[in-house]
């Protein structure tokens, strides 16, 4: 069994970007080859900018792209995620631990003092942070701030003023700061709620987390992180911070830039395979010459040592090329599938559709399979073939050109009484009526080919013309023509 164990530790604070998915992809993806283990933490010490339904959220998402993990504490069941508003006691004793042992202090300062000081540092061209005021407290002062101020004293880390941090990223390589260059950054506020820099640090060593995947955003803090680690005594695990996902314009890849929570992806038609391909290569390769691969072969392939050390270009007209491969390898049942919700949205199928209406829904999609990006465009492309025959529309401009043609009414009708007499009505055999249609009257193909398409789909583009009639059938055609002979001036 492997010794790896990866954790996706996500803030419960509203949807869940498409980057998380990523980051938990990969942690997935890295367990998944190793044979580790992938553990799920919420991490809610940050009440303030909690949302209702965060947690709830964050388990959609990982459920809905098939992110399963591994380990719970049992609370909630064997699978729960952990969650550290529940482990405060462990926190608080780690606090004392580190206050006794001089590591760490109470700092007592107001936010108002706090303000003022950063004033006056911005007066003076210093740089920001904290100034270690209260860290050389003698006994008397301490115990005066404690008496007025105690209650609302947080915690803050005392940096070794000396020497360096030296640690290997598994993506960025050796890294060295200075100590001095650091912060004695809060531990645990006022209100008794550990921060990030203290909580994850304790629940990456309890849950004996091998490999700690997240955001280049946070390798500025991750010197400060394997001092933490070092100051109670333990070896941090191995960092591997990944690049940020970049959008076409080259800023973070969010809502202004295409982006969209990692839930809305397929209520808009992706399919969880395409995405997942798609997040794998943002930043990550597998070292060759392809695009496509199922998760299967990204659980053999992936590995650190493909992380790239720059932010990839998250382009969404990528990801609809992926979804429409993965669209075109869908067996016609499953197309159909996936794509009934959408058609029922749209009102162009009901509830509870028969197998006549099953299997014509697999025949019309059939012919729009190569031409769909995502199965939310399936209402736009197929709703000519659903409507009923006197409720689909005509395109304006179309009915004009075509419908106004001199002699263009005794084409149609020629086509349609040719059709209602056809021994077999499929391709091939109205293909035959509208050529000898097109010698008997002796125009070019056009003449004819675009009047009937336009009266038996209301648009001048679509699918081949002649499997789009056999689709629709003799009688659904010969009820359109109809219509359109109604419509005909010229």
């Amino acid at each position: 069994m492997s010794n790896v164990r990866v954790r996706f530790a996500p803030s419960p604070t509203g949807a869940l970007h498409i980057g998380g998915i990523r980051t938990a992809f990969w942690d997935w993806l890295y367990a998944r080859h190793t044979g580790g283990k992938f553990i799920l933490r919420i991490e809610d010490t940050d009440k303030n900018r909690e949302t209702v339904d965060g947690v709830q959220v964050i388990l959609d998402s990982l459920r809905e792209y098939g992110l399963d993990f591994d380990e719970g504490p049992g609370i909630g069941g064997p699978h729960a995620p952990y969650v550290q508003s529940e482990r405060l006691p462990i926190y608080r004793k780690f606090i004392e631990t580190l206050i006794t042992e001089g590591k760490a202090y109470r700092a007592y300062d107001t936010p108002e003092e706090l303000a003022r000081m950063r004033e006056n540092q911005q007066k003076r061209g210093l740089p920001p942070g904290y100034d270690r005021r209260h860290r050389h407290l003698n006994e008397a002062e301490r115990a005066e701030y404690e008496a007025t101020r105690g209650a609302n004293a947080a915690v803050r880390f005392a940096v070794p003023l000396e020497g360096k941090v030296t640690f290997q990223d598994a993506v960025y390589g050796e890294i060295t700061v200075e100590n001095r260059t650091l912060e004695d950054a809060i531990l645990m506020k006022s209100d008794g709620y550990p921060t990030y820099h203290l909580a994850a640090q304790v629940d990456d060593h309890l849950m004996e987390i091998s490999h700690v995947l997240r955001g280049e955003e946070w390798l500025p803090s991750a010197p400060l992180h394997i001092l933490i680690h070092r100051a109670l005594g333990w070896e941090p695990p191995i960092y591997a911070h990944l690049p940020v996902m970049m959008g076409p314009d080259k800023k973070k890849f969010g809502k202004r830039n295409g982006a969209l929570g990692a839930l809305e992806y397929p209520k808009q038609g992706y399919l969880r395979g395409a995405t997942l391909n798609f997040l794998a290569l943002q930043g990550w390769s597998a070292k060759e010459e392809r695009d496509l691969y199922s998760v299967p072969d990204l659980i053999e392939k992936f590995d650190l040592d493909g992380i790239l050390n720059r932010s990839p270009i998250s382009d969404p007209e990528k990801l609809l090329w992926f979804n429409g491969q993965y669209i075109r390898q869908l067996s016609l049942a499953d197309l159909a599938a996936r794509t009934l919700p959408f058609l029922q949205e749209a009102g162009l199928v009901g509830p509870d559709p028969d197998a006549v209406t099953s299997e014509y829904i697999g025949s019309v999609l059939a012919l729009e399979q190569e031409r769909m990006k995502t199965l939310a465009e399936a209402p736009a492309l197929a709703d000519f073939f659903l409507l009923p025959d006197d409720e689909f529309l005509f395109d304006e401009k179309a009915v004009a050109k075509w419908f106004a043609h001199p002699g263009v009414g005794d084409r149609l009708r020629r086509v349609r009484d040719n059709f209602a007499a056809l021994e077999v009505f499929d391709a091939a055999g109205t293909e035959e009526v509208v050529r000898l249609v097109i010698t008997e009257f002796d125009v070019k193909g056009g003449e004819v080919i675009h009047p009937v398409r336009v009266a038996v789909s209301g648009r001048t583009t679509g699918p081949g013309l002649f499997e789009t009639i056999e689709a629709l059938g003799r009688d659904r055609c010969l009820r359109r023509l109809d219509r359109a002979l109604g419509m005909v001036t010229g």
